[in-house]
């Protein structure tokens, strides 16, 4: 059991977290937003980082909503935050593995067939990836709102025996509901997982061979892609980390939640923060924004 303060500490530690992705995810969407009306076209990847953008700040607000609620009014029905939390999370996975499928295709220098394929046909799939994540959350979201209401039975049926059929076979549901999560969670991840690896294969083979043949004025463009390879390590260890501990919460194996909750809240959501930082700038459009606003401000 943790201190009182130390407790309080980390539950506004958790709500600055949550703040600051919320602000990051409302600028994302604002600018590239603009883009769009101006333009009137964006990119896949505008398109992802947008849509992840949205999906964060849904995200954020039901975190912080369900997680207030549940904690200081436990005996409250509050389980329409949580199922849009398991939507926006499960759709906010997906969409990073699409954005490290689309980042691999269009970067990696793969001869192969399949990725000449896809080079070709990767715009005119994206539409249909975008709807299967959107369908494939949606599937969680009915998911989570089954076992909310099975949850709600159990505890009116607390007066009947315990041996009940009905009573065994919706616990047995809620018992296999964490795998049938962790699943959803795992598949893309794993397609993030081989997509990331695929891509600093193909960059590390580029710096490999520009190595090889490299001048005095072949050296500083060397830069570029070893910048794209550290930041594809840091990228890859955070989802990772978000992944790893967000299966962990789900299984409720490593922690007493009621005495470490906003510890382990803090946690999670800094790793968050960290993974949609590195999501913003791993748009050009957006650095090149916050580069002309910062010099804006200097020159202020």
């Amino acid at each position: 059991m943790i201190p009182i303060q130390l407790s309080v500490f980390f539950m506004i530690i958790y709500v600055l977290e949550c703040l600051v992705i919320i602000v990051q995810s409302s600028l994302t969407v604002v600018l590239l937003g603009r883009e769009w009306v101006q333009v009137k076209k964006l990119s896949p990847v505008d398109v992802i980082l947008t849509s992840l953008g949205i999906c964060r700040f849904c995200q954020l607000w039901s975190s912080m909503l369900f997680n207030f609620f549940s904690h200081f009014h436990p005996h409250c029905v509050f389980w329409y935050f949580g199922i849009v939390w398991e939507f926006t999370n499960t759709l906010s996975f997906w969409l990073t593995s699409l954005l490290a499928v689309l980042y691999c295709v269009k970067v990696s220098s793969f001869s192969c067939p399949i990725f000449l394929w896809l080079k070709w046909r990767i715009v005119r799939l994206f539409p249909w990836l975008l709807l299967g994540s959107l369908l494939i959350s949606c599937v969680s979201m009915i998911l989570s709102a089954i076992r909310n209401h099975i949850k709600i039975q159990l505890n009116s049926m607390r007066h009947f025996s315990r041996n009940s059929t009905v009573t065994e076979r919706l616990e047995t549901f809620l018992q296999q509901y964490s795998s049938y999560q962790g699943i959803m969670l795992a598949l893309p991840f794993l397609l993030f997982l081989a997509s990331t690896i695929l891509l600093m294969a193909s960059l590390s083979q580029h710096v490999r061979q520009m190595k090889q043949h490299h001048t005095s004025h072949s050296i500083p463009s060397l830069k570029a892609p070893a910048t794209a390879l550290r930041s594809l390590a840091i990228f890859l260890i955070f989802f990772t980390s978000y992944f790893l501990i967000t299966v962990i919460s789900i299984m409720g194996a490593l922690v007493n939640k009621k005495s470490w909750y906003w510890v382990w809240e803090a946690v999670i959501y800094g790793i968050v923060s960290i993974h949609s930082t590195s999501l913003m700038l791993s748009s050009p459009k957006l650095r090149r924004v916050f580069k002309v606003r910062c010099w804006g401000l200097e020159a202020a």
